[in-house]
Formats: structure tokens, C-alpha cells, sequence
């Protein structure tokens, strides 16, 4: 089993969600949740939760650490289970202004933009980073494979 529950009062992302399908491996389902938020309440996400005092396009908070690519058994996260059982993986801030702007600066539409930022952060909550040289294209691989299943890839 590898399903993904998206949770988001203010879009569907159930496509997404299948299409992280073939990326994560578990016993399980998983859930995530994604909120949208304004610039001052991701600037002040990002101040109180990295002591960066900045506006960001996407902000991630996994509910446990994971190694990208590992497989996520429930019996080792009795306490990161959401009201339905699944196992809660984390929260992911989108700023609604920052994605339409980049849409913009990228030539692509807003959707593709709050999709990948979407993709971007539950990547993080998987485990995966992109702040070295050796794990930045492992995660942007992941996150362009995912896209190009809800025909949404550059």
C-alpha cells in the first residue's frame, strides 16, 4: 500500500496525491496537510520556525524524520496518526501571493506553480532536501516525476 490523503480546505489536490502513488512505500496510508497562507503569515511561519525574518513561497514541517526513498511503516509511528489512522507525515505552508507571482516570473500557470510547490513540500516531508549538490537533483527528479503524472512538468 502507498496511498497519500492531501488534506487542504482550499483546493483539491487528490491528483497529486495519486501521483506521489509510485513514490513512497508503505504499509499504510499517509496523510499530509496543506494550507494556504498570506506573506505576513508565512513570513511570520518562517521567523518563529526557521529565525528567518522573510517572506518564502513554501514552508514544510515533517511530523518525523524519514530518509528519502525508505519505507514508511505504521508500527514505527504510533503517534503521528491523523483522526482517521492514517500516519500524518506533515504540514505544508503555500504563500497563495509568492506561487502566483512565480507563476508569472516562470511563464507557467498559477495551478503548476501551487502544484509544485505542493510537490516541493511533501517531498521535504518524505525526507528528501536540496541544499547540497548531491541531493538537489535526487529531489527535484522526485518532484518532476510526480508533476509529469497530473500532466503538469515543465
Amino acid at each position: 500500500m502507498n496511498d497519500l490523503k492531501i488534506y487542504c480546505e482550499e483546493m483539491n489536490f487528490s491528483p497529486l496525491a495519486a501521483a506521489f502513488g509510485g513514490e513512497i512505500e508503505s504499509d499504510c496510508t499517509l496523510s499530509a496537510e496543506i494550507i494556504f497562507t498570506d506573506e505576513e503569515g508565512i513570513r511570520e511561519l518562517n521567523a518563529r520556525t526557521r529565525g528567518i525574518d522573510s517572506v518564502t513561497d513554501v514552508l514544510s514541517y515533517p511530523a518525523f524524520e524519514n530518509a528519502p526513498g525508505s519505507r514508511i511503516c505504521a508500527a514505527e509511528h504510533p503517534f503521528e496518526r491523523d483522526e482517521e489512522g492514517n500516519v500524518f507525515i506533515g504540514s505544508v505552508a503555500i504563500c497563495s501571493k509568492r506561487a502566483e507571482e512565480q507563476a508569472k516570473e516562470f511563464g507557467h500557470s498559477v495551478e503548476r506553480e501551487i502544484n509544485y510547490l505542493a510537490a516541493h513540500g511533501i517531498c521535504h516531508l518524505l525526507g528528501y532536501d536540496h541544499m547540497t549538490d548531491e541531493d538537489k537533483p535526487i529531489m527535484r527528479a522526485a518532484e518532476e516525476r510526480v508533476l509529469a503524472k497530473i500532466n503538469l512538468s515543465r
